[in-house]
C-alpha cells in the first residue's frame, strides 16, 4: 500500500493583538477545515481514524508555535504537524506590537493502493 493524497485544503488565521503565533496558526487550520465538510473516509469506506493528516503553518516565529495544541483540533486521524518559517508580521501603525498572520495547508492521504 502507499500513501496516496486524496485532499488538501489551504487556509489563514491571524492574531490581531496579542501576538499568539499558536493562536494565528490554530485558526488558519480552522479555516482550512471549514471551507468544506469533506467525508473523504466514508466515501473511500476507510473508518475516519485512518486518515493521515498532514498539516503545515508558516508563521514568522515557528518556535513560538505549540504544535500540541494545533493536533488537539483534529477530532480524528493522524495528525502530523509542521510549522516552517512564513506568513507575515506586520507592525502596528500607532502603538507597539503586531499583527501575526500564519498560513496553512492541511492534507489528507489514506494508506492504500494508487488508481490504475
Amino acid at each position: 500500500m502507499a500513501k496516496t493524497r486524496v485532499l488538501a485544503e489551504f487556509g489563514m488565521g491571524t492574531s490581531l493583538r496579542r501576538e499568539d503565533y499558536t493562536e494565528a496558526a490554530l485558526r488558519a487550520i480552522k479555516d482550512a477545515l471549514w471551507h468544506n465538510s469533506v467525508n473523504m473516509a466514508e466515501l473511500f469506506g476507510f473508518p475516519k481514524e485512518a486518515m493521515i493528516i498532514d498539516a503545515e503553518v508558516g508563521v514568522q516565529q515557528p518556535d513560538k508555535v505549540n504544535t500540541d495544541t494545533l493536533k488537539a483540533i483534529f477530532p480524528y486521524g493522524q495528525p502530523n504537524i509542521t510549522v516552517t518559517q512564513g506568513g507575515l508580521d506586520i507592525d502596528k501603525p500607532h502603538t507597539d506590537g503586531r499583527t501575526v498572520i500564519a498560513n496553512a495547508a492541511v492534507i489528507v492521504s489514506f494508506d492504500m493502493e494508487p488508481a490504475q
